[in-house]
């Protein structure tokens, strides 16, 4: 169970939303790329960013600070980032910078043809995002609720061959509420990808209840707010997580 810190770009500063509304971000650092070795420095294994402007635009608007990023970072951890990427020179141009990992979200669900295309020309690369409420799958940073139902898109997306999905509950995103277990179990139990869950951590409570259907084929989570405002301490929270997870591997 890896414990992923999110370092969400708007202007070129690190920020967080709350529920994905733009005007109500809180900025945390001017500095994306210090951000990222203090993450690294508290034990992360995983880093995930987000073009918050890019997921607005439909196309990249913090090329710059992901790339002081990935220079800070080198080949310590693999990096994922998603956000305003919607066609493959924009995936091959991440890649070559040395992006681990690209997220596919509104152009999964709005040009189903373009992720397959993807995963096919960049195989073991590329990561799916599926933002709900309700069960309803959203785009367009969150602005738009579409009637698609989030299981059956993950299932049809698993067929692509995405390398995992990133599942997020825009209800409980930045709201500090606790994450949304039964949903996330709903969705990773038919598949055969891994599901990182996203929205809502909040304490080593949740933590716990993650490991505790790690089984069900949720690998990891993503965690901002949380670990911003304190009220999660990464280092701490991996360690339960490692701990949690040899305890089980023992059972």
């Amino acid at each position: 169970m890896l414990i992923i810190p999110a370092i969400d770009l708007k202007d070129g500063n690190c920020v967080r939303l709350r529920q994905g509304e733009m005007e109500g971000a809180t900025v945390f650092s001017d500095d994306p790329a210090a951000m990222a070795r203090h993450w690294i420095d508290q034990g992360a294994r995983r880093l995930h960013l987000v073009d918050l402007n890019g997921a607005f635009a439909g196309k990249p608007k913090n090329e710059a600070a992901v790339r002081s990023i990935i220079q800070a970072v080198g080949t310590d951890i693999p990096v994922q980032l998603g956000g305003g990427i919607r066609d493959l020179e924009t995936i091959e141009r991440y890649l070559d910078l040395g992006l681990t990992y690209v997220i596919i979200g509104t152009a999964a669900v709005k040009v189903p043809g373009f992720l397959h295309e993807a995963c096919d020309a960049f195989p073991g690369h590329i990561m799916v995002g599926l933002d709900a409420k309700g069960g309803k799958v959203a785009v367009n940073g969150w602005s738009k609720l579409t009637g698609h139902e989030v299981g059956d898109l993950a299932k049809r997306f698993e067929d692509y061959g995405v390398e995992a999905i990133i599942y997020t509950d825009i209800g409980r995103d930045g709201m500090m509420s606790g994450v949304n277990i039964p949903a996330t179990v709903e969705l990773a139990r038919p598949l055969r990808v891994p599901v990182i869950a996203s929205g809502g951590v909040t304490n080593l409570d949740d933590v716990r209840a993650l490991c505790a259907v790690s089984g069900e084929g949720i690998t990891g989570t993503i965690t901002g707010r949380a670990i911003y405002e304190g009220t999660l301490d990464l280092r701490a929270a991996q360690d339960l997580a490692d701990e949690l997870m040899a305890k089980s591997r023992q059972c």
